[in-house]
């Protein structure tokens, strides 16, 4: 149980790097744009003539200034839609749409709330019984003030119900909207009532987050201390962004008020005021105790702990030791990277970790009880360092102070490392024995050996997946094939050897057909094939290298009886239906039988029975009474069932789906009754006929059932709304 939780806290924590990594470009942005556009820089150095009012560099750097500050002002979406990405364990494309989805439904439902209980008045304006800062706009919507943990309770919401649901297999009457599409679907209904939810929760997680903060902001120097020590000693678990993000983030780290807005969170703070830097005097300490402490550290202290160790390897090895631990000390000043540092010292003596812990908690506190303010984007190298630091000015950020402080700490770092080295003979790089190679260790020895122990353990990834195992047989094998996709109902693969097919071992599986074309293969499966290919996708990514040859054994004598027995059974059937149902054209132009369609799947009857017709005029008209059961997103077919139990599929044009939707204008949508005659989507025939292989579309019933047989009643020029073709039951 603890190592499921610790598993789940590792990805939670790495689904964050996602959306931090943005803010390094946008801090750069906005970094740029507010020092050069300030008045006071521009006057001091005498840049009038070129940062001044209405030259192009001062345009240009007010667009970056604002678009740092946007994405700045957005984080709560960014972090909805990455942390979604990082926990979805696959079609996390699928994850981020339905992430942007939930986020705006839960705001809009809160807005609803508000509105319904007088929070926000009819003419938009906030009661004046609301505490001030606790509603703001939310991407244009006045919501709750849930800052990055509005976008976070979303992420992580719909990366949940993604993993849960986006396999799913529904009804066949609504099999469309299974498997990926259900995601959106389910994470819009859950999503409308959390936001109803907020409106009473959020409140009193808004008390216990400030009381929390007030932990650590309450006891002034030892609760920064506290905080840096905690944070550091994460760093080998990968858990240090779960703990430190609120603190930057949200109202944990504190609050101000900044130009006349309430802002949360120690890093959003500075960037607020750093966008507002012509009115501050000094940034607040407060909010940056939460980083400055980084850039004592790590340009200065983790670099002189890289010289201990270079000083103390072995003669014969110092040049390579050198060579790797200079790169890494470089990384760590230059962009505050400091893993391959810290790594290489936490496996091979971990009394040197903690030594590393104490002293960075320790900066932390220095630079808070010294008022050093500089922020950060992601870590604390030289370039942070000088944006928000050197750039900003002494007056406003104190960052000369890092520099003697920096010197006392390299000195710290040199001395303690050097004397516990050759105290205890620590294996540090360039010191390791004759037959170990020297090299710095990073996350990956970390995961090599968890994934030796799961193997150990016999734990193995689990490719035990029997239908996509006949696939993969039926294709040849993973190492034939080389790409996989699906549209509405075919399973697409490009094979490399297209005589490893076997055709057999693919019908075995339901496929009720298989087309060849060239290196690509089509696998008829129906509505649920996009389930089929994820599962199929998982299968190939966790099984070990395969190569069928083609030795199953065929039961073409089998299939030869069981295809007599059935033409047998239906020349015994009456002649006379019991029932017919009449099946309109959906197009004006040339009817003729299915048989004809130019593409094998149709033609040969694998994804139903019915009759084709190649439109003469743009438009396609519901063949009768009924509802349309799903548009496909290429927009080039769509699913209708008639009210008298006839499910069909108008699919236009062959090979249309690869035009994206282009040369579709489709009016109707998923749901939708109407009625016979009723226009269903518009044709731009023209760019059709240049684009397509063919406007040839098939009209086909998709599910009959064995006693059901189809019979042309056009052939040749039929109008919209003529009988194409009679279902009879027998």
């Amino acid at each position: 149980m603890k190592d499921k939780i610790f598993g789940v806290l590792q990805r939670v924590g790495r689904s964050f790097m996602l959306p931090i990594a943005i803010l390094p470009i946008a801090g750069l942005l906005l970094g740029l744009g507010s020092s050069f556009t300030n008045k006071t820089t521009i006057e001091t150095y005498g840049l009038q003539w070129l940062l001044g009012d209405k030259t192009f560099l001062h345009a240009l750097l007010v667009i970056m200034n604002q678009v740092g500050s946007a994405i700045f002002d957005n984080l709560p979406l960014i972090f909805a839609v990455g942390v979604a990405i990082g926990m979805a364990k696959k079609e996390k494309e699928v994850s981020a749409l339905s992430a942007v989805i939930a986020y705006f439904v839960m705001n809009v439902s809160i807005n609803a709330m508000l509105q319904l209980n007088g929070k926000i008045l009819a003419d938009g304006t906030i009661s004046k019984d609301v505490l001030s800062g606790t509603i703001a706009s939310v991407c244009g919507i006045q919501s709750l003030q849930m800052g990055v943990f509005g976008g976070i309770i979303v992420g992580l919401g719909v990366a949940a119900l993604h993993n849960r649901f986006y396999k799913i297999e529904l009804p066949s009457a609504l099999s469309f909207f299974g498997g990926t599409r259900f995601v959106p679907i389910i994470s819009t209904i859950v999503y409308l009532f959390v936001g109803m939810a907020m409106y009473f929760i959020w409140p009193t997680v808004q008390g216990g987050i400030y009381a929390l903060g007030g932990l650590v902001t309450g006891t002034g120097y030892f609760g920064t201390l506290i905080f840096g020590l905690i944070k550091r000693a994460l760093i080998p678990f990968g858990l240090h962004h779960v703990f430190y993000m609120p603190f930057w983030q949200t109202g944990v780290g504190g609050t101000m008020e900044v130009a006349g807005q309430l802002v949360e969170g120690g890093q959003n703070i500075f960037f607020a005021q750093l966008a507002d830097s012509a009115n501050i005097t000094h940034f607040s300490a407060e909010a940056t105790r939460y980083f400055s402490g980084e850039f004592i550290f790590m340009i200065f202290g983790l670099p002189g702990a890289a010289l201990a160790m270079y000083r103390c390897a072995k003669p014969e090895k110092k040049k390579q030791a050198g060579g790797l631990l200079l790169s890494a000390a470089l990384a760590c000043m230059l962009t505050g990277i400091t893993e391959p540092l810290e790594f290489s010292f936490l496996f091979v003596a971990p009394a040197l970790f903690a030594v590393q812990v104490v002293l960075a908690g320790s900066a932390y506190m220095i630079a808070h009880m010294l008022n050093i303010a500089v922020g950060l984007t992601f870590s604390g190298g030289l370039l942070d360092f000088f944006l928000f630091g050197i750039l900003q000015g002494n007056e406003k950020t104190s960052w000369m102070l890092v520099i003697p402080v920096g010197i006392v700490y390299f000195f710290l770092y040199y001395f303690i490392f050097s004397f516990l080295i050759k105290k205890f003979d620590f294996k540090t790089p360039g010191r390791e024995d004759d037959d170990i190679e020297t090299k710095l260790y990073t996350k990956a020895d970390v995961n090599e050996k968890k994934a030796s122990g799961n193997k150990a353990d016999g734990k193995t990834d689990d490719a035990d997946d029997e239908f996509s195992a006949a696939i993969s047989r039926g294709l040849g094998g993973k190492d034939n094939i080389s790409d996989v996709d699906c549209c509405a109902t075919r399973l697409r693969i490009t094979v490399i050897d297209p005589d490893k097919v076997n055709d057999s071992i693919l019908k075995s599986t339901g496929a009720s057909g298989v087309v060849h074309k060239g290196q690509g293969v089509q696998i008829i499966y129906g509505p649920r094939v996009t389930v089929i290919k994820s599962d199929f996708e998982d299968y190939l990514a966790n099984v070990a290298e395969e190569n069928f040859e083609d030795t199953a054994e065929i039961k073409d004598e089998q299939d030869k009886k069981a295809d007599n027995s059935n033409k047998e059974a239906a020349e015994t059937k009456t002649d006379e239906p019991k029932e017919t149902v009449i099946i309109s054209s959906p197009m004006t132009g040339t009817a003729a039988d299915l048989s004809t369609a130019p593409d094998e799947a149709f033609a040969s009857k694998m994804m139903g029975d019915g009759a084709v017709v190649t439109p003469k005029e743009g438009f396609v008209a519901a063949p009768e009474d009924g509802t349309v059961l799903f548009v496909f997103d290429t927009k080039h077919a769509l699913g209708f069932a008639t009210d008298t139990g006839i499910s069909m599929i108008i699919h236009v044009g062959i090979d249309t789906v690869k035009l994206e939707g282009k040369g579709f204008d489709v009016l109707v949508e998923a749901g939708q009754h109407v009625n016979k005659g009723d226009i269903l989507m518009k044709l731009d025939l023209e760019y059709l006929k240049a684009n397509a292989p063919s406007v040839t579309t098939p009209v086909i019933c998709t599910e009959l059932k064995e006693n059901q047989k189809i019979r042309l009643l056009n052939e040749g020029e039929v109008k919209a709304g003529d009988p194409l073709y009679a279902v009879d039951t027998y």
